[in-house]
């Protein structure tokens, strides 16, 4: 069984802006969860037409580890003392992060599809992939960080949204600051107002305990609202199946994956600590019986 603390949080590298940007903000999350950092870049020669200038395996390859030695130094200066290790593994991006996950506190993107190192081109759906498919929390970084601002977390009534909330307050408290919670109607007819207020209420009260919480009842388009309320965030928190829990990554968590003003964090699965102990429990309980 793993001990608190043990299981780090991954970066996913890219060789781009948004994955140097993804490393420092790994980096801090890693300080302030009291976890080692892991940044990972994904390695999957398809051929020299598709990895602009390297004419050969060795030349991509060698230009690959130059990257993660280039992130092992931004962590470090990022987060001085931050206990980090970089890896470079063989696949797309999608299958060594999604895999990585399994064994992660936290899982951390930059906002642009991380593209592999040996010349695979990048998907737009890389990042959408790993975000739907994660086996943890998922935080992309997205832009400048605001001098200001608190954790906004949305819900709509649904078992993902609590579990978000939960995690939004868990942020909350690590940064010190307070919560928003969240819950945008269509219109506002007074049925639909009332049954807002009554959905924020039973949020709160299955979430007790949340830092200098406030409740907001905003209408429109839910997706654009949340768009504009980020803007003002320093984090949005969000559990991004929605109330219907059909599909991998509902369209208001899409758009906020390519629209979100600030970094995102898609909350669902558990990690690795919590699946961890759940399975030692179901084992025991199996050995009781």
């Amino acid at each position: 069984m793993r001990t608190p603390g043990s299981t780090p949080v991954v970066v996913g590298l890219s060789g781009t802006a948004a994955g140097v940007a993804a490393v420092r903000l790994g980096a801090r999350e890693a300080v302030a969860r009291g976890r080692s950092l892991k940044v990972v870049h994904a390695f999957a020669w398809a051929g020299p037409d598709t990895h602009g200038g390297h004419r050969d395996w060795a030349s991509a390859r060698r230009a690959a580890t130059q990257l993660t030695r280039t992130a092992l130094t931004t962590a470090r200066r990022t987060s001085p003392g931050v206990r980090v290790v970089t890896e470079l593994l063989d696949g797309s991006p999608t299958r060594v992060l999604v895999q990585q996950s399994r064994a992660a506190d936290l899982v951390v993107l930059g906002d642009g599809a991380p593209p592999a190192a040996g010349g695979m081109p990048a998907h737009d759906s890389t990042l959408m992939q790993v975000v739907s498919r994660a086996w943890c929390p998922a935080l992309v970084a997205r832009g400048p960080r605001p001098p200001s601002g608190r954790v906004v977390a949305a819900v709509d009534g649904s078992a993902a949204a609590l579990e978000a909330l939960r995690h939004a307050g868990d942020e909350a408290r690590r940064r010190r600051l307070g919560v928003d919670v969240v819950h945008v109607i269509a219109e506002p007819a007074p049925e639909a107002q009332a049954r807002g207020r009554e959905v924020l209420a039973a949020a709160v009260a299955a979430v007790p305990g949340l830092p200098s919480v406030r409740t907001r009842l905003l209408t429109g388009d839910p997706a654009r609202v949340l768009e504009r309320a980020s803007r003002h965030a320093r984090l949005l928190v969000i559990g991004p199946r929605g109330a219907d829990g059909a599909t991998l990554l509902g369209p208001v968590a899409t758009h906020l994956l390519r629209r979100c003003a600030c970094p995102t964090l898609f909350v669902h699965g558990s990690t690795a600590q919590w699946r961890c102990a759940a399975g030692t429990a179901h084992a025991a309980g199996t050995a009781a019986d």
